[in-house]
């Protein structure tokens, strides 16, 4: 039974939909019992409760409110939520993510005025746009992402925007469009150390992940950021190396999370980080130079996104 004031957090720290899914039938998947710290109250508040009744109401879709994200609440009394495009279903099978693997659905040509329309009605102050990759598609769904963003533009020009986006294969041509765009941050997420990227991201590259951050903030994108989950049997001197290889890349802001695991079927949490360990990586971080560092175990990537582009 889950109690009033309080949630099991069941996700991975940071799928292509932030998602952070609450189920409490696979608490039992999980070999290691979870720790006090992975606990939060549930949302509440007036903000929470306007904004609730407005997705309802409109048939709204976010991240927020299909992942029951723990921080849904705080973040949307800040005026920050996050929407996710081009389907539901990944190209890609990460060995950490809850999103389903396979074929994709049909782009949706309207979706960027859907998006933008829910932005406009739930008068969101800074919206974070991410996406599941698209790897069958030529463009890699860069289009509708750059589309998506200039349709935000148009109906909501007082919005800021963060967009998660994925690796685009380090095709120049797909990610310039995403520069040209110009939101206020591009973030993309390492999710691992490198000796677990194999592991943790099957189809993925450490070296291609730094690469695109590299080019993004060589070629003009206004801030740049990245995340990393732990809890998958990474070392301390690991974390540090791949900390330090973002900051050597010029990456203004890094994300540090706990990795929770969706299902049996997922890789299995070998740790659980204590708050003192999260808040020496944060030290460690600013002291190398990074704007922002949020770094404890229900940090998102999307986590407090409103104060990054400050």
């Amino acid at each position: 039974m889950v109690s009033n004031e309080f949630v099991n957090l069941q996700s991975n720290f940071s799928t292509p939909l932030e998602v952070t899914r609450i189920n409490m039938a696979e608490e039992t998947t999980l070999k290691k019992p979870k720790p006090k710290w992975l606990r939060v109250k549930l949302p509440t508040g007036k903000k929470y409760t306007e904004l609730r009744g407005v997705v309802e109401k409109y048939d709204l879709h976010t991240i927020c409110t299909s992942g029951s994200c723990p921080n849904m609440g705080e973040c949307w009394t800040e005026g920050t939520a996050t929407f996710m495009i081009l389907g539901n279903i990944c190209t890609r099978s990460c060995g950490f993510c809850g999103v389903k693997t396979g074929r994709p659905e049909t782009v949706e040509w309207d979706e960027p005025e859907k998006v933008a329309r829910s932005i406009k009605i739930m008068n969101i102050k800074h919206a974070v746009i991410t996406s599941v990759d698209r790897d069958d598609l030529k463009d890699g769904g860069s289009i509708i992402w750059a589309e998506t963003i200039k349709a935000i533009r148009r109906s909501n020009p007082n919005t800021t925007l963060e967009t998660l986006i994925p690796d685009f294969q380090l095709i120049h041509r797909n990610i310039d469009r995403i520069i040209e765009a110009a939101p206020e941050v591009v973030s993309h997420n390492m999710e691992t150390v490198r000796r677990l990227t194999r592991e943790v991201r099957i189809q993925a590259k450490y070296d291609r992940s730094l690469a695109v951050l590299k080019y993004l903030k060589d070629n003009g994108a206004r801030r740049t950021k990245s995340g990393i989950m732990l809890g998958l049997g990474e070392k301390e001197e690991e974390v540090i190396q791949t900390m330090q290889d973002l900051a050597d890349n010029n990456v203004d802001v890094v994300t540090i999370g706990q990795y929770l695991q969706p299902s049996k079927k997922h890789l299995p949490v070998k740790e659980f980080i204590t708050p003192e360990q999260f808040e020496k990586y944060k030290e460690i971080g600013l002291k190398m130079g990074f704007r922002h560092v949020e770094s404890g175990a229900l940090v998102r990537s999307s986590y407090k996104a409103h104060k990054h582009i400050l």
